[in-house]
């Protein structure tokens, strides 16, 4: 189903003006294919699953471009969840690579085997797992929240 290239909303296809916000629609070309070559509309000219990986690929760096760029709704909450999700595994991996010694790379799985390092190897590899899961998830075209920062991401996203 289409979305509204200016407020994110489903539109059914083949209408002229959105329901949610009256923006007027393109038109579908001649054979009935959406405008794109299959790509919804009001996004970045790929399918919905495809940029909903893509936010998590390069963690909270293209969750926040996608955060900026797309207007639709599954593409945003996935986006903010990287952000929220990343974005804080990264300044937490910050703070516990300082309190090792000053060096983000210190204390990696084979490192520094101090308290801090040992939490440092299990954020880092709660943090692999959860990028895995969430392109997997994301890329199946499934709402997967992960417990406490998707209801923050579903906050930022708008819903």
């Amino acid at each position: 189903m289409p979305f509204c290239a200016k407020c994110g909303a489903q539109v059914a296809p083949g209408v002229a003006f959105c329901p949610s916000c009256g923006a007027a629609q393109s038109a579908a070309p001649a054979g009935g294919a959406p405008a794109g070559g299959g790509q919804a509309a009001g996004g970045v000219g790929m399918e919905e699953n495809v940029a909903g990986l893509l936010c998590y690929v390069l963690g909270w760096i293209t969750g926040l471009i996608f955060l900026l760029i797309d207007k639709r709704p599954f593409v945003r909450f996935h986006a903010a969840q990287s952000l929220v999700t990343f974005g804080g595994l990264h300044v937490l991996s910050i703070i516990l690579a300082v309190a090792i010694g000053g060096s983000i790379f210190a204390g990696g799985m084979f490192g520094t085997w101090t308290l801090f390092g040992m939490i440092l190897a299990a954020v880092r590899l709660i943090g692999l797992i959860a990028w895995i899961l969430c392109m997997v998830k994301a890329f199946q075209h499934e709402h997967f929240k992960l417990p406490f920062v998707g209801d923050i991401a579903e906050n930022i996203a708008g819903k």
